[in-house]
C-alpha cells in the first residue's frame, strides 16, 4: 500500500503560514511591504482587537488589474522577480509570492483594488484558500486589502496569542520598522478606531522625531550626532546618541537597502565605538541606514526577512565603527548645534565671517613628573598612569571574594558594625570581614517586600496633593493599559486625560517623597527592555524598578540601629547575596586574605 500522497493546497498553505504568518504583527508587515513595492505614498493601517478581528491596510499605490488581482493569491506568484539572478538584484521588500496565499490560508480576505487607467476596480473574498467571490466594483486607485479572523480556522494557532496589549505592542513595533526606513511615505495608524498614529512626510530625523520623540519633552533628535560615510563597499549614514545621554533602554535600528534587519555583529562594532565612552549598564541609542550593491547581501535566509547575511562583514564592520567614532569625535571636539529638527539648513556665510575652530598646543615631550628642568623617577608615584584613565566610577571593580567559606548569618544583636564611605557596611565575624553594599542589600529587601505586596494587594498609596501629567508614547500607553492592575495593586492610582497622557493620583507610600514620572517612566523601560509578557515577568520587573528607586541612596549615613534593621532584613531572604538583577550585595574579606595584605 502506498502511504505518500500530495497534500492539498489548502494544507499546503497553512504549513507556509506556519512560517510566515506567525501572527498578526507579521500579517502586518507583508500587507504594508506590498504597498511600499506598489508605489504608495499614503497607507493606512486599521487594526480591531490586535489584528485578532480585522488588520486593514489601504494605500494609493499603482493598483492591479482583474487578472492580477485573482493570481496574486496563487502561491509563488509575484510581480518582484522572473528568475533565479533576480535574487541578487533586489529592491523590493517582497520577493517570495508566499505572503497573500499564506494569510489567506488562516483568515478570511476581502481586497478591492483599482489601476489609475481602469474605469472599475476589483473585488475579491476569500476564506480560508476557497475564493467565495469575484466582482467589479468602484474603488479609488490603489489597494484595500482587509484580514479578518485570523487563524479563524486554525484554532491551537489562535490559542497561542498573546493578551491583545502584547499582540498591539507587537504590532506597533513592526509599523516602526517600516516607518522609520520610509519618511517620504505618509503613515496612519488607527486602533479600535483610536489613531495612535499620524506620521506625515518628512525627512528620516522627522520621522525619528515623529515616532520616538514627545512635544512635551526635549526633542528626542537633539541628542543624537550624524554619521556619513560613503566607500566604495558601502554607504553609510544615520545617528548615534552622545554618550551622555545614553540610557538603560535603548533605541537601537539598522537598515539595509529599505529593509529592517538584525545585526548583532554589526551591533558590536558600534559599541566597540564607544568602549570607554559609557557607564556600566548603559546603552547607546542609533539609527543607521546601509546602502549597498543588493549583489553583496542576501536576504532570502529567513521567510521573516530581517536576518541578511553580507558578503564582506568584516570590512563593513571595520567601516561602521569608524564611521560612528568618527562622528562622536567630531562631537566632541565641535559638537553641533541643530536648532531644527525639522532638516538641516545650510545658510551661506561670507568668508570673512567664517568662525575657524580654535587651535590647542599638545607638548608631547611634557611628564608631569618633570619638575624644574630635571626628572625625578624615583619620585614617581607606582601605576601613574592609572592617573590618565576612565574614571573609576565608569569601571567594574571587583572586591576580592573567597568562595570557599560561608559568610557568616547576623544573629548577634551585640556584634559591632559600622558604616564606610556611606556605601558599606562592615560586621566582623570569626571567618573575617563581611562587606555588605548598602544600596544593594535594601533594593533586594525592598524588591521582595514589593513582590509580596503586589502578590496579596497590599500596597499602600500616598495621595497626592497636585497630581502630576506623564505624557507616553504610543506603545509606552499600550504598556500602561497592560501592567494597570500590577500598577494599582502596588500603590499607583493612575487616570487616562487624553490618548497620549495619564494623570498620577497616588503613588506607592515608599515613593512618596520622589517625582512620580522619573520612577513610572523608569518601570516602563525596564519592562519593554527585558521583554516582559507574564504577569509574574511584569511584578518581578516592577518591583525591581520601585526597589531601586526607593532605596537608600549610596552616601546616606546610617545610624547603627538602620543599619541593624537593614543587615537583618537582608539576612533572612533566602538569594540575599545578590540582587534581583545579578549584582553582588554583600562579600567576605577571609582572615587570610587580611593576613595577607601584612
Amino acid at each position: 500500500m502506498d502511504i505518500i500522497h500530495l497534500l492539498p493546497d489548502s494544507v499546503a498553505n497553512q504549513i507556509a503560514a506556519g512560517e510566515v504568518i506567525q501572527r498578526p504583527a507579521s500579517c502586518l508587515k507583508e500587507l504594508v511591504e506590498n504597498s511600499l513595492d506598489a508605489g504608495a505614498t499614503r497607507i493606512q493601517v486599521i487594526v480591531r482587537d490586535a489584528g485578532r478581528t480585522l488588520l486593514q491596510v489601504i494605500d494609493n499605490g499603482i493598483g492591479m488589474s482583474e487578472m492580477d488581482a485573482r493570481l496574486a493569491f496563487e502561491r509563488h506568484a509575484t510581480s518582484k522577480i522572473r528568475e533565479a539572478q533576480d535574487l541578487f538584484t533586489l529592491r523590493t521588500m517582497g520577493f517570495r509570492g508566499e505572503a497573500l496565499p499564506s494569510i489567506c490560508a488562516v483568515s478570511q480576505v476581502e481586497m478591492m483594488t483599482r489601476r489609475a487607467e481602469d474605469e472599475t476596480g476589483t473585488l475579491i473574498e476569500i476564506h480560508g484558500s476557497d475564493v467565495v467571490r469575484q466582482e467589479p466594483c468602484s474603488c479609488p486607485v490603489g489597494t484595500n486589502i482587509k484580514v479578518s479572523n485570523l487563524f479563524f480556522n486554525v484554532p491551537v494557532r489562535r490559542k497561542f496569542l498573546k493578551t491583545d496589549q502584547t499582540e498591539l505592542r507587537n504590532l506597533l513595533t513592526e509599523f516602526y520598522h517600516i516607518v522609520l526606513v520610509y519618511p517620504k511615505v505618509n503613515f496612519t495608524f488607527v486602533h479600535n478606531d483610536e489613531i495612535l498614529l499620524e506620521l506625515p512626510a518628512g525627512t528620516e530625523k522627522q520621522r525619528i522625531e515623529a515616532v520616538f520623540g514627545n512635544p512635551k519633552r526635549n526633542a528626542f533628535t537633539s541628542a543624537f550626532v550624524d554619521v556619513h560615510t560613503e566607500t566604495e563597499l558601502v554607504s553609510i549614514r544615520g545617528f548615534v546618541i552622545k554618550p551622555e545621554n545614553a540610557t538603560r533602554k535603548a533605541e537601537q535600528y539598522f537598515f539595509v537597502n529599505g529593509r529592517y534587519m538584525r545585526h548583532p555583529y554589526f551591533q558590536k562594532a558600534v559599541m566597540t565605538a564607544y568602549s570607554g565612552m559609557l557607564t556600566a549598564d548603559y546603552q547607546p541609542s542609533f539609527f543607521i541606514y546601509f546602502d549597498i550593491s543588493p549583489e553583496s547581501i542576501d536576504v532570502n535566509i529567513h521567510p521573516t526577512k530581517t536576518e541578511i547575511k553580507f558578503a564582506d562583514e568584516q570590512a563593513i564592520f571595520q567601516i561602521l565603527m569608524a564611521a560612528v567614532r568618527e562622528a562622536l569625535g567630531k562631537f566632541t571636539l565641535a559638537p553641533t548645534i541643530d536648532f531644527d529638527t525639522r532638516g538641516a539648513i545650510d545658510i551661506p556665510m561670507p568668508a570673512t565671517d567664517r568662525v575657524s575652530r580654535p587651535q590647542v598646543a599638545v607638548d608631547p615631550t611634557y611628564n608631569p613628573f618633570h619638575t624644574r628642568g630635571t626628572i625625578y623617577p624615583d619620585k614617581a608615584p607606582k601605576s601613574w598612569e592609572s592617573l590618565y584613565e576612565a574614571p573609576q566610577s565608569s569601571r567594574n571593580i571587583d572586591i576580592p571574594v573567597s568562595r570557599n567559606i560561608d559568610i557568616p548569618e547576623f544573629r548577634d544583636a551585640e556584634m559591632p558594625l559600622w558604616q564606610y564611605k556611606g556605601k558599606y557596611i562592615f560586621l566582623p565575624g570569626e571567618e573575617g570581614l563581611t562587606m555588605i553594599h548598602q544600596h544593594r542589600a535594601h533594593v533586594t529587601v525592598l524588591y521582595h517586600r514589593f513582590l509580596d505586596q503586589m502578590a496579596h494587594s497590599q500596597g499602600a498609596s500616598q495621595q497626592l496633593l497636585f497630581p502630576e501629567v506623564i505624557s507616553l508614547s504610543p506603545d509606552e500607553m499600550v504598556l500602561v493599559g497592560q501592567i494597570a492592575e500590577e500598577l494599582r495593586t502596588i500603590g499607583f492610582e493612575l487616570e487616562q486625560l487624553s490618548p497620549d497622557s495619564y494623570s498620577i493620583q497616588g503613588v506607592p507610600s515608599q515613593i512618596a517623597a520622589q517625582s512620580p514620572v522619573p520612577v513610572l517612566q523608569q518601570i516602563l523601560s525596564s519592562v519593554r527592555e527585558r521583554g516582559a509578557d507574564t504577569r509574574a515577568e511584569w511584578r518581578e520587573q516592577i518591583a525591581l524598578s520601585l526597589a531601586q528607586s526607593a532605596a537608600i541612596p549610596v552616601g546616606k549615613s546610617l545610624n547603627e540601629k538602620e543599619m541593624r534593621e537593614l543587615v537583618s532584613s537582608l539576612m533572612q531572604i533566602p538569594t540575599h547575596r545578590i540582587t534581583p538583577d545579578g549584582k553582588t550585595v554583600l562579600s567576605l574579606l577571609s582572615n587570610e586574605e587580611i593576613e595577607k595584605k601584612f
